[in-house]
């Protein structure tokens, strides 16, 4: 019994090692689907409570991180359910029409890693491009670009059909390529500013993913 019980605190502190390596990665989509500093920090928080509460139960098997991402956007979804039903509360639709363009800017991203931290004018015409899309589209470009899911792990995700993926991806390329148009063709890409490591990761992402 004693051997049991080391094993699954092993087999648990081993389970919350390989989640807390995820953290960046959660917050990253957050922001996404928030576009606020403060309900992605609380989104994190409140995906990490449960998956831990989760496991205390029974350990997940399979991708730790594809079932992280799923219980942050399950909690998302919901919670924005709730609030919809609230009289006061402020609609907000995930449909494909969603304009993006509200004017809502990521908070301080200090202290931020990848995309959401860059503090020069490349990472920041990315951050801002990506901001600007619908969330259907900021989530993609997130799961697929930033984080490396494949396509059928995103269906998993936000389940949907791997065929919607895939057109959200390509429309949303379209829409990022619109946006960052005067960093590749325009004056900006005949005068490139000083990236930086961070800016130069960002930027080769997108490029491999074909969006610029």
């Amino acid at each position: 019994m004693i051997r049991r019980w080391r094993a699954r605190n092993h087999a648990e502190r081993e389970f919350e090692r390989q989640a807390l390596a995820y953290l960046d990665g959660l917050y990253n989509f957050a922001m996404a689907l928030t576009r606020d500093r403060t309900e992605a920090e609380d989104l994190v928080q409140e995906t990490y409570f449960r998956a831990f509460r989760g496991a205390a139960q029974r350990l997940p098997t399979g991708d730790v991180k594809a079932w992280l991402f799923t219980i942050m956007r399950h909690i998302w979804i919901n919670d924005r359910r709730r609030r919809a039903r609230q009289p006061d509360a402020e609609g907000l639709e995930a449909g494909e029409e969603e304009s993006g363009s509200s004017g809502t800017v990521m908070a301080d991203d200090r202290h931020r890693p990848d995309l959401l931290h860059e503090q020069n004018a490349l990472g920041e015409a990315i951050r801002r491009a990506i901001e600007s899309l619908p969330e259907v589209y900021r989530e993609v470009i997130v799961l697929r670009f930033l984080e490396g899911f494949s396509y059928s792990q995103i269906a998993a995700i936000l389940g949907c059909p791997a065929g919607t993926v895939m057109s959200r991806i390509s429309r949303a390329r379209a829409e990022l390529r619109k946006r960052l148009s005067p960093y590749v063709y325009g004056e900006c890409a005949a005068n490139p500013p000083h990236a930086g490591a961070g800016g130069e990761r960002e930027e080769e992402r997108l490029r491999r993913g074909g969006i610029i």
